[in-house]
């Protein structure tokens, strides 16, 4: 289906060997999620279908230049994508001809010489502390009141991602020790921490809220086919999905009818947030967070100084 779009059946040919490979790489050595790879391969066979449209006769990709690479950026940028899209497009990019070069496919990455616009720096949204409390105490008493309680106390006290939420499964949980081991990007494996509050409230919808669950019937009044161990669970005792815990978030700030735009990431930002602004320091928190560079969790300090100033300028007389 896809050969048909291209004209040089040849060469789309070897580029489909290529980025069958380059897959391969992904899975084995560079234990890349499935959503990671799925969007390299999109962006890589963008890619292509506008090489292929330039008809400039260049051989894919052996022949690719620095000057190729700088058209489909302004290509990019003419048809108004984000720069996070476009920023997105050439990391695929650049990744995959490392490892062409690393293949000896290539002599050079012509990515190297390229710059890509950069991001505007913009501050991660957080909930104050009456936000956030007022958020965790609004689900009801009922069996998913209770497990929904548990989703927001569990993102806000351990500024965990959706899918290391999800993707939590019993033997992960250590209550005892208030510690959760969570699987992050690529498989890595961390140990995150809970407060008493996160214990308390962990405990009461393992005890009386999930085995329920899990006992409802199905569509058709019998148990389907659900026997797993994940901690989350949906009405019918399935694994609750990425989608169902942003509707779940979305169902309670609709509730509280404030004006922030608010996602199941924001109660990640007000933990990280949350601990700075009580002395935490930096290396803790990024830590916590599962950061591989301090420079990621930097932006934190940003929210935290903008908030000092912000009150300086308010309460301060001469300021």
């Amino acid at each position: 289906m896809i050969k048909k779009m291209f004209s040089k059946g040849e060469a789309f040919d070897g580029v489909a060997q290529l980025v069958e490979r380059f897959v391969l790489y992904l899975k084995l050595e560079k234990n890349a999620s499935q959503h990671t790879i799925h969007n390299y391969q999109r962006d890589i066979w963008q890619f292509v279908g506008f090489v292929d449209n330039q008809d400039s006769g260049v051989a894919l990709f052996i022949d690719i230049n620095p000057l190729i690479i700088r058209s489909y950026l302004a290509f990019l940028k003419s048809k108004q994508y984000a720069k996070a899209t476009i920023m997105r497009r050439i990391a695929a990019l650049r990744s995959f001809f490392r490892f062409l070069c690393r293949e000896n496919v290539l002599k050079e990455n012509p990515c190297k010489a390229v710059r890509t616009p950069k991001l505007d720096k913009k501050l991660p949204v957080f909930l104050d502390i009456n936000e956030i409390r007022e958020l965790i105490t609004l689900p009801d008493n009922n069996l998913l009141g209770i497990r929904d309680k548990a989703v927001l106390e569990m993102l806000y006290a351990t500024g965990i991602q959706v899918s290391e939420l999800t993707g939590i499964t019993l033997p992960d949980i250590d209550l005892s020790g208030r510690a959760i081991i969570v699987s992050g990007k690529g498989a890595k494996q961390r140990i995150v921490l809970m407060g008493r509050t996160a214990v308390e409230v962990l405990e009461l919808y393992l005890s009386s809220a999930r085995p329920r669950l899990c006992a409802n019937p199905g569509e058709y009044g019998h148990q389907i086919d659900k026997v797993h161990n994940y901690v989350f669970v949906n009405n019918r005792g399935g694994p609750l999905t990425d989608r169902s815990v942003r509707r779940i978030v979305d169902k309670y700030v609709e509730v509280m009818a404030i004006k922030k735009n608010v996602s199941p990431h924001t109660l990640r930002h007000t933990f990280a947030t949350h601990l700075l602004d009580n002395g935490a320091d930096l290396g803790t928190v990024q830590e916590l967070l599962g950061h591989v560079t301090l420079s990621t969790t930097q932006l934190y300090i940003n929210v935290t100084t903008e908030r000092l100033k912000e009150n300086y300028r308010k309460f301060h007389p001469r300021a």
